[in-house]
């Protein structure tokens, strides 16, 4: 007979040694897994568990000691007060991107009718968080994965973002033709050969989405040269970006011709947000 607290206990002693957030990831599970909040577990310790309950935990518990990400199990990740679907197919929604929406807002007037794009939309996070609070602007996302498109349209639609439209794409290869008061990505930007792509959830995130060359630049590159000729005058563009990469992609951006480039650091005083404008005519 197994209760929720053996359940838990189970679940911490086999988590302790492949995550620091056992108990929490073991709670999270447990929850999901009973249709509950994790309140519910601590006001119920002793209830008995069905046989069914208890093997699908244990069988959430053995996916995540082996590295799937929580979001990916429990198919949901909060981003912006919001919660959206995840999986596999796409990023995982990490808080140092709400830098760049915070910033992409800044930027929209309330009520203005701005044209945005969202290069790489993944699981339609930015798009559809920047939707929801600029409703007069129209949101144009794009992502070369038909699986990720799939996701952010079921994001778009579970928030009643009816201002985004969605394209399958290879960056701006198949938008049509329009310019964009402002541009924004979180691009592919790690090196192909750096470690940190075998450590902790990102081991199971989709590699085509994390890694860009031998410098994690190549994408920055291909959306910093496109945009230029889809910008408005005046018109921003924002690249999210590697702590250490906010130096090279100045250079970048100057060489191409935008002015006031900036870099904003994230919560954790990192510079993780370049911003640039293309000159007023």
């Amino acid at each position: 007979m197994t209760t929720i607290r053996s359940a838990l206990t189970e679940a911490v002693d086999r988590l302790c040694d492949t995550t620091p957030s056992a108990r929490l990831d073991a709670e999270v599970l447990i929850a999901h897994e009973l249709g509950r909040n994790r309140s519910y577990l601590r006001a119920w310790p002793e209830k008995t568990l069905t046989r069914d309950e208890t093997l699908r935990i244990r069988t959430a518990v053995e996916k995540r000691a082996s590295g799937m990400p929580i979001a990916y199990l429990t198919g949901k990740k909060e981003f912006w007060s919001r919660e959206f679907t995840v999986s596999p197919s796409v990023l995982i929604p990490r808080p140092e991107t709400e830098e760049l929406v915070e910033l992409a807002l800044s930027l929209i007037p309330t009520g203005a009718p701005y044209r945005i794009a969202d290069l790489g939309t993944g699981s339609g996070a930015i798009a559809v968080t920047i939707a929801a609070e600029r409703s007069n602007s129209q949101l144009i996302a794009s992502d070369l994965c038909p699986r990720a498109l799939a996701v952010a349209t079921a994001n778009a639609a579970r928030h009643n973002t009816i201002n985004v439209s969605f394209f399958l794409s290879n960056w701006f290869d198949s938008i049509p033709a329009m310019t964009f008061d402002l541009i924004v990505s979180n691009p592919p930007y790690i090196a192909e050969n750096d470690p940190y792509l075998d450590q902790g959830d990102v081991r199971a995130e989709p590699r085509t989405a994390l890694t860009a060359g031998d410098d994690g630049l190549a994408a920055l590159n291909t959306i910093a040269r496109q945009a230029k000729r889809r910008l408005k005058p005046g018109g921003r563009l924002l690249l999210e970006h590697g702590y250490a990469q906010a130096g090279a992609l100045n250079n970048l951006l100057s060489s191409f011709g935008y002015s006031n480039i900036a870099a904003h650091r994230d919560l954790q005083g990192h510079l993780r947000v370049t911003s640039a404008q293309i000159p007023e005519q």
